[in-house]
């Protein structure tokens, strides 16, 4: 249990706040508290109940004791002890007692570490259990030297919350406060941010505020966590009815812990679109107020980022100026700008994308739905981005995801049915751009292992019920019932485990060597990692075959890339810095398809 020591909004009046040594839960509607110490005690000791909907306890927390809370409700039902919603251990699982945790301070050796802003950085995105054979935290120290050889800044971990079962994506967690035991608990997590830190990495979490898992959640039981609103994944969070405060405290305070406790740099805030909230000032400034403080008080800038499908450059605009304040946000247009015009996609939400236009639009814009027509929603969609004032650094660009691969049915790679000039071209393009890039586990070397999407939910009805929907998703959309893979089945998640010995045979030794020669290109030329979308000026060709190429200029240098299928001639002439199936001539870049390379103009 962590104590809500956080103000988060100085217009409120907090309430008292339970000392941190002493046993507290809030739940403003329950009749009685019984505290359970350990699972041979089952005898309920009473807590006494303060004017603000906590309930105390005089006893003291100690380490490594567990402890759950029964609690009676007006229907005097007594329910089982329940764990604690702000556990920071759950040892038994997510239906198991909480166990009293700290992190411990004297295991850190960070002490050196002053942070690293998200602009100019490149980040890495992955999965604790498929980053590595061991699957834990701790096994995936033992590559975090590659990442640092790539030229990588900043590590995205998915979420590391607790969830129930042993292997998943983490997105459905139920114990927002504790670290998944089957990653190797906090202590893991605590090891692995320093770890991280004393290689010059940033750590990102991957956190979910906008709903809760299906199994294990038992909020809803102390208190008015949810909203009768659905959202895509069930129940969203009550952000703005009747004690909400404490809902949003409850959120904020879990933010601000993985920052100040495990030392964590940035937030990736998952789906926060999904996030209904009325109220005048938006949980997502609230968090930014909070967020800003904390990191005052720390000396090292801490980011928030979001994932967000509306296209709203308010997202990512300073307060100062009318904005959320967030600092960055994933831009899936590019993603389906770029992929699109490599692959020839055209499905669902690719529709919309593939040509040299709507790739010019993403790379100058930001976004290609910028307050037009979307065919995918039926209906206008996005804000027009103020190229002027909002820099592209905080738009994180990539060519593919966790989500942009494992909600494929079979959980395919681009590097499975693209050939590896086609992964390169798509590379450069966004790793030459004025975003900040990021990119995707075994990406670098064009790994050719799947990410499926993987569960483990132990009770059989909600197992067949996420089997079955996925099926039917799939179908709904054209593909066949028989490719898709069965997130229960343990295959499906060994399979999506990432193979390095890869890295070392053709063409992967290959794709990594480019790869790791475009980031140090990038941090070499500083016109590659300006982030002013303004200064950014693109030209194209047409769309025949043999003639569908682009050309990004970046100030001084520019970068050529083919996109057809046909070998063309670009029109630049400059001193050649990097290329992949390209050779420079003396006023033209001769391409074969899908090839590229990045140029020193001449001057005048």
């Amino acid at each position: 249990m962590t104590s809500p020591r956080h103000a988060t909004n100085s217009h409120r009046d907090p309430s008292p706040n339970p000392l941190d040594d002493v046993f507290s839960v809030w739940a403003p509607y329950a009749r009685a508290i019984g505290l359970v110490l350990d699972s041979t005690d089952t005898t309920p000791i009473p807590m006494h109940r303060t004017d603000n909907g906590w309930w105390v306890s005089d006893l003291r927390r100690e380490e490594g004791r567990d402890y759950g809370f029964v609690l009676t409700g007006d229907d005097d039902e007594v329910r089982p002890a329940r764990p604690d919603p702000r556990s920071t251990r759950q040892p038994s699982g997510v239906h198991g007692l909480s166990r009293v945790h700290r992190v411990d301070p004297a295991r850190w050796t960070d002490s050196s570490w002053t942070g690293r802003q998200l602009a100019g950085s490149v980040i890495y995105e992955m999965h604790v259990g498929t980053f590595s054979a061991g699957g834990t935290l701790t096994s995936a120290i033992e590559h975090l030297d590659e990442l640092v050889a790539l030229g990588v800044d900043m590590v995205e971990v998915m979420p590391v919350n607790a969830f129930n079962g042993e292997h998943g994506w983490g997105y459905d967690g139920v114990a927002w406060f504790a670290v998944h035991e089957a990653y190797g608990g906090p202590d893991a997590f605590q090891e692995f941010v320093d770890a991280c830190h004393a290689r010059g990495l940033a750590v990102c979490l991957d956190v979910v505020y906008n709903h809760l898992g299906p199994s294990g959640n038992y909020l809803p039981e102390f208190g008015p966590y949810l909203s009768a609103a659905d959202g895509p994944w069930g129940s969203g969070l009550n952000l703005d009815g009747r004690d909400s405060d404490e809902v949003r405290r409850y959120i904020i305070d879990n933010a601000l812990r993985w920052f100040d406790e495990f030392h964590v740099d940035a937030l990736r805030l998952d789906a926060v679109h999904a996030l209904h909230d009325g109220s005048a000032v938006h949980l997502l400034e609230e968090l930014a107020v909070a967020t800003e403080s904390l990191s005052t008080h720390l000396g090292r800038p801490l980011s928030l980022v979001a994932e967000s499908d509306r296209n709203d450059p308010r997202t990512i605009t300073a307060r100062e100026a009318g904005g959320l304040g967030l600092h960055a946000q994933w831009d899936d247009d590019v993603h389906h700008a770029v992929h699109a015009a490599v692959s020839g996609e055209r499905q669902g939400y690719f529709s919309d994308f593939g040509s040299l236009e709507a790739l010019r639009q993403a790379l100058t814009g930001a976004f290609v739905h910028a307050g037009t027509w979307s065919s995918f929603r039926g209906r206008v969609h996005g804000r027009p981005v103020d190229v002027g004032r909002l820099p592209g650094s905080r738009f994180v660009a990539y060519t593919l995801t966790h989500d942009q691969v494992g909600n494929r049915a079979a959980g395919d790679r681009p590097s499975m049915s693209l050939s590896p000039q086609q992964l390169l071209a798509k590379a450069a393009i966004v790793l030459c751009s004025p975003f900040t890039p990021m990119l995707f586990q075994g990406e670098e070397w064009g790994a050719a292992t799947p990410f499926c999407y993987f569960s483990s939910h132990p009770e059989p009805e909600l197992a067949e019920a996420v089997r079955g929907g996925r099926r039917r998703e799939f179908a709904a959309t054209g593909w066949d019932p028989a490719e898709v893979a069965d997130p229960q089945d343990p295959g499906t998640f060994h399979r999506s485990k990432l193979d390095r010995a890869e890295q070392t045979a053709e063409p992967h030794a290959g794709i990594l060597r480019v790869y790791r020669e475009l980031i140090a290109l990038r941090r070499a030329e500083p016109e590659l990692s300006d982030p002013w979308l303004g200064y950014v000026r693109v030209e194209t060709g047409t769309e025949a075959a043999d003639d569908r190429w682009l050309v990004v200029h970046r100030g001084s240098v520019a970068l050529a890339v083919n996109l057809g299928t046909e070998p063309c001639r670009v029109p630049l002439d400059g001193e050649p810095l990097l290329a992949s199936g390209a050779v420079a001539d003396t006023d033209s870049v001769f391409c074969q398809a899908f090839g590229f390379a990045v140029l020193k103009k001449h001057a005048g």
